[in-house]
């Protein structure tokens, strides 16, 4: 049975609690004249209503995020429809599409470029676990191996409508963030993802330890295997059977009447 990780209960009740500047009272008298509210929520509000994702796409859920941005789905209701070119001047990056041990590199690298703070929505079967293709020769089995996902749309591909649902839960995460509480204002965080090298497989260099781990002790097998073996080629040659003996005296006496003649 899979166990449950440590932060699961606390992630569930950041979930669930209501927010802050709900429970503040502001008496009847003074309604029309103070507005009482958050520093996180004003912060929260402003990143919520002007995210800029990043424009690029993968494969046919592509297609589909297009359909979002265009005039039917419309997200310029979000503040979201200055989609950038530029990892630089953007926050939010929808991998829509297949992800392929050749195009993580630049995913990755890509995010790196990418300001704190930023978030990244896998669109589709195939970005969010590999899809039709997952255990692929070339497709990795979902993005969230090497960068951190914060909204998954399901879906091959997913509809519009579930993109922006997508959305609208990622607004609800970012409503619920502290300042004083998340990583990229925290002394020491950095965000930095190791880039993948692609040679004749995808190599995370995160994973350096864990496969030293593995090749050692099939080095170590392998060196006991030999010594296992060593005994047994120092008895010498094996015996020749019978058959095979009487087929060399045969050829012997076949040369030495062929000299002798």
């Amino acid at each position: 049975m899979a166990t449950v990780p440590s932060d699961f209960y606390k992630l569930k009740e950041q979930q669930i609690q209501q927010y802050l500047h709900d429970s503040i009272q502001v008496p009847p008298e003074l309604r029309q004249n103070v507005l009482v509210t958050t520093l996180d929520k004003l912060y929260n509000w402003s990143r919520r209503s002007s995210m800029w994702p990043l424009l690029f796409g993968l494969a046919c859920c592509a297609i589909e995020m297009i359909a979002t941005a265009a005039s039917r789905y419309d997200m310029a209701r979000f503040g979201m429809e200055v989609m950038r070119p530029s990892p630089r001047q953007s926050d939010l990056m929808i991998v829509s599409g297949t992800v392929t041990k050749k195009m993580i590199p630049a995913i990755v690298r890509i995010y790196n470029q990418m300001a704190e703070p930023r978030y990244v929505v896998a669109m589709g079967a195939c970005a969010s676990g590999g899809g039709p293709f997952k255990e692929g020769y070339n497709v990795v089995s979902g993005v969230d191996k090497y960068i951190p996902v914060d909204v998954y749309v399901p879906g091959c591909p997913p509809t519009p409508e579930a993109l922006i649902y997508g959305m609208m839960k990622l607004h609800e995460k970012i409503e619920r963030q502290s300042i004083a509480t998340v990583p990229w204002y925290q002394e020491g965080f950095s965000g930095y993802v190791p880039v993948p090298r692609l040679g004749p497989d995808i190599f995370d260099p995160r994973q350096v330890e864990l496969i030293k781990e593995h090749t050692l002790q099939a080095t170590r097998e392998a060196a006991q295997a030999a010594q296992a073996a060593e005994p047994t080629k120092a008895a010498g040659p094996a015996q020749l059977s019978d058959k095979a003996r009487a087929r060399i005296e045969e050829a012997k006496r076949r040369l030495a009447a062929k000299r002798g003649g």
